[in-house]
Parts: C-alpha cells; sequence; structure tokens
C-alpha cells in the first residue's frame, strides 16, 4: 500500500471497559416464534472503527443450525445509512462473517452498529460504543459476552487475551542500531515485500514490479545488472494483462527454479477492485516482462475488504514442519495431511491481510484449485509481510507504522494452530518508518549468536527504501 493507514491515537481505555450499552433482543416482535429463535442466535461479535477506511461489522452464529441472512440490513446511528447484506449469504453454526460497511457509511467514534432483519425493521442485535476502536471492539466470549478492546480478528475467533494477543511487546532480540542497506533513492517509493535466498535479495514493489537484487560489497544490497534485472521486471497477469499490486513474494524449497510466488491485491489497472491473488512467475526467464503462469485468485473465499487494504505479506511453509508439528487442518478438522491435497507446492501458503490483521492458509494445488486450512489472528491491527524461519520453526508476522513497527511471532501450539509466542518493538534506533518487507538471514549467516535482518520502507524515508540490522539465532 502506497500509504499506511494512519496510526491509531492511544486513549488510555481500561479494557474491559463496555463503550455504551449493548442491545440485544430476546423475541423479535413480529416474527414467527421458530424464526425469531434462530434470528436470534446472530449476534454482531466485532466492530472495527479506526476513523479511516477500515469500518467493519462482524456478525457470528452461536447457534446450532445454519441461518441464511440475505437480505439482512446493517446500518450505523442513522435510520438513513443501509447496508443490505448479499443474497445467498448464510452463517453456519459457529461461523464469522465480516462486512466492510465504509463504502455504505461510516462507522464514528461515538457510534452504534445495528443489525435488522430484511424487513429493516425489526432490531435482532446492537452495540454502542463512545470511542473509535483500538484496534477493534469484540465480544469476550464470542457472541454471548460483554464488549471489550482486543486485537483485531475479523473473521475468526475473537483475541480476548491481555494486551489483544496474550503477550506484552518487549526489546528487540538483537542489536538497536539499524543502518542504510541501499544507495540513495534506487527505488523511490513502494518497496514492500521482501525474501532472501542466499546471496540475492528478492523485492515486491506495488507498481507491478519484481526486483533481483545482490550484495553490493559493504553490507547491502544493489539491482542485478544482469539478464535484464537492472531496472527491476515488470510483472503481469496471465496472458500479458494488467499490473498486479505486488506487495509480498516468497519461494518454496526449490527456490527460484520452484518459481517465485508474489501476492496482490489488486490490479493497478482496475484499482478500485479487490484482487486477492498469489501469481506464480518463472524468474529464470529472460526479458524486462514477468508473465504469471497461475493465477490463484482468493478474493471470493475471503471477507470482502477494501481495495487497497488486501494482501501484503505471504510466506511458504513446507508441509513435513507441518506434519511433525501436528498443524490442524482447519478445512477437515483434523491433522494436516499433505497426501489429501494431490499435487502441490510441498507445503502451505501464508498470506496476511492489511485491514483486518488476519493470516489464511492455503493449499495452492499445480491445477489452479485451492483449499483454505487456517485462518488465524495475527495479534495486530494489520499484517504486512510475513517470514518463514525454519531455524527457529516459528513464524513472523509485521506491522508498519500503523502498529508502531510491531513483529509477532507465532509457533503451532499443543492444538496444533498457530499462536503468539512472542511480540517485539521495533529496534530502539529505528524509526516508526512505513516498513512494509522483513527479511531474515539464514542460520549460515549467523556470527556470535547474531545474523543480519533486512526491512524494506514503503516511503523511501531519507532517500533509503532498505535498511539492516540483527536478530539472535
Amino acid at each position: 500500500m502506497t500509504a499506511s493507514i494512519a496510526r491509531r491515537r492511544r486513549r488510555g481505555l481500561t479494557r474491559f471497559l463496555v463503550a455504551g450499552p449493548l442491545l440485544t433482543v430476546g423475541a423479535l416482535t413480529g416474527v414467527p416464534a421458530a424464526h425469531a429463535a434462530a434470528a436470534d442466535d446472530i449476534r454482531v461479535n466485532e466492530v472495527v472503527t479506526t476513523g479511516d477506511v477500515n469500518d467493519s461489522i462482524e456478525l457470528y452464529n452461536k447457534g446450532t443450525a445454519t441461518i441464511d441472512v440475505s437480505g439482512w440490513i446493517l446500518k450505523d446511528n442513522d435510520n438513513s445509512s443501509k447496508y443490505k447484506i448479499a443474497s445467498g449469504t448464510t452463517l453456519a453454526p459457529g461461523a464469522y462473517r465480516a462486512f466492510d460497511v465504509h463504502d455504505k457509511f461510516g462507522l464514528g467514534s461515538a457510534d452504534k452498529a445495528r443489525l435488522y432483519l430484511a424487513d429493516g425493521t425489526t432490531l435482532v442485535d446492537s452495540f454502542s460504543w463512545s470511542e473509535h476502536s483500538d484496534p477493534s471492539w469484540s465480544r469476550c466470549p464470542d457472541g454471548t459476552g460483554a464488549f471489550e478492546e482486543a486485537a483485531l480478528t475479523l473473521g475468526v475467533p475473537n483475541d480476548c487475551g491481555t494486551d489483544g494477543g496474550g503477550t506484552t511487546p518487549v526489546t528487540w532480540p538483537g542489536s538497536g542500531t539499524v543502518a542504510t542497506a541501499d544507495a540513495s533513492d534506487v527505488f523511490g517509493q513502494d518497496l514492500s515485500g521482501l525474501y532472501q535466498e542466499g546471496d540475492v535479495l528478492w523485492g515486491a514493489q506495488n507498481s507491478g514490479k519484481l526486483w533481483r537484487l545482490v550484495r553490493d560489497g559493504s553490507g547491502g544490497w544493489t539491482p542485478d545488472t544482469t539478464s535484464g534485472w537492472s531496472s527491476g521486471k515488470t510483472l503481469r497477469f496471465p496472458g500479458g494483462s494488467g499490473s498486479p499490486d505486488s506487495e509480498g513474494v516468497t519461494f518454496t524449497g526449490s527456490g527460484s527454479a520452484g518459481r517465485a510466488f508474489v501476492a496482490s491485491e489488486r490490479n493497478g489497472d482496475a484499482s478500485g477492485t479487490s484482487r486477492l491473488s498469489v501469481l506464480k512467475y518463472d524468474v529464470t526467464a529472460d526479458g524486462s516482462t514477468l508473465t504469471s503462469s497461475r493465477e490463484w485468485n482468493l478474493t471470493s473465499d475471503l471477507p470482502s475488504t477494501g481495495s487497497n487494504l488486501g494482501f501484503e505479506g505471504i510466506t511458504w511453509i513446507p508441509d513435513t514442519y507441518l506434519s511433525d508439528a501436528g498443524f490442524k487442518d482447519a478445512a477437515t478438522g483434523t491433522a494436516y495431511d499433505p497426501a489429501r491435497y494431490g499435487a502441490h507446492s510441498g507445503g502451505v501458503f501464508f498470506v496476511g491481510v492489511e485491514g483486518t490483521g488476519t493470516i489464511y492458509g492455503y493449499v495452492l494445488a499445480d491445477s489452479g484449485a485451492f483449499t483454505r486450512v487456517a485462518s488465524l489472528s495475527s495479534g495486530m491491527s494489520g499484517v504486512m509481510e510475513l517470514q518463514w524461519e525454519p531455524q527457529a520453526a516459528r513464524l513472523w508476522a509485521v506491522c508498519d507504522d500503523t502498529c508502531d513497527g510491531l513483529h509477532r511471532t507465532l509457533r503451532v501450539d499443543a492444538s496444533g494452530t498457530f499462536t503468539p509466542s512472542a511480540v517485539y518493538n521495533r529496534p530502539s534506533g529505528m524509526p516508526d518508518y512505513n516498513n512494509e518487507g522483513f527479511a531474515l538471514s539464514g542460520s549460515d549467516e549467523c556470527v556470535a549468536g547474531s545474523k543480519p535482518v533486512y526491512w524494506s520502507d514503503d516511503s523511501n524515508d531519507g532517500g533509503h527504501a532498505l535498511r539492516k540490522g540483527t536478530t539472535t539465532c
């Protein structure tokens, strides 16, 4: 994304505060008893109001039957406001569904989220608040509890642990010193996702460009001047059209030979429309343009998001680790079995959503099919980068200045799900840059217990887009 979401104000609100009266409806007047009982199982479960562009209302089915919510109406405190839920929308028992309402009406700092039946007059549930969410107003527990401040978890269970994720930020696990790692004004703005592959650092730029960077001899990186890479290569969708808003890049265990996988949130030629895709590219091809050989368009499988608030990060985690760790497949409810999915990359691709902070895991089949096997909260209001660190068996989720540069690590716990293991402040010597990319060196670069890490600054502050620091091995 070209500019980060405006930083949230720190309001010092006490956790577990119920901001205004919680209104619920028992028997729904004028509705047949059986239908009323079922409808009353649909709850307003989470509300996100940032004072910017992320205004979302999540519904949750706390009952035991699937409920058709087609045509139901969402409103704020203004009766003339109206968001009509699309035809064919259902909520299974225990299901969550978030609706981005900012195109219809904004949610203010003192406002309401109200849910009505399709008649527009029968109130099902509502919630009132007196301050913008920081980042979310969430029911704890889901569907039945009071609203409290929590981490943003649209589309997945609410995070009701302390500090919005169960961990308190601690000092960066490496040097506080950060240095520039590029020459002045090489990339300009919009350099986003990073991935280090040995002596090559790959960079995805939002303008539909992929960079291949090589070491510059002084600890930094410079564009490769061979094979058409000197100004980066232009990316295209399959067929050679469009301009992917390339936000993240990753590789499988086969490295460059196995192709690059780029996360894109939209087509730059139709920038007002969300297009949440993973695109596959042969980075060994000649020429200055790379055309995708495969697109997995995941838009229809995910909650709606603003066109510039979609996929920001992507990383690949091998099947071998997931199987050995007892990873639970959300599609089956049982232990993950790679054989179930036929020919695929030999791992699961995890993608992070900027507008919600949610992380999704997908098996992307060679045929073009896909299966979502994980939906989890990062514990942050946004995810701008994801990186798998195999040496430490942990998943890094990174937020930019939207969250003051927080970094979270997640591991598979005893239940088979990725849960936060630590949260780190940015290095003390690094200002609160708009860092949308993060890459870790491999174990072969460990010296005296530390190894290099790199950040990409989307805003190119001070004329530099790349910075270098360290973390523990």
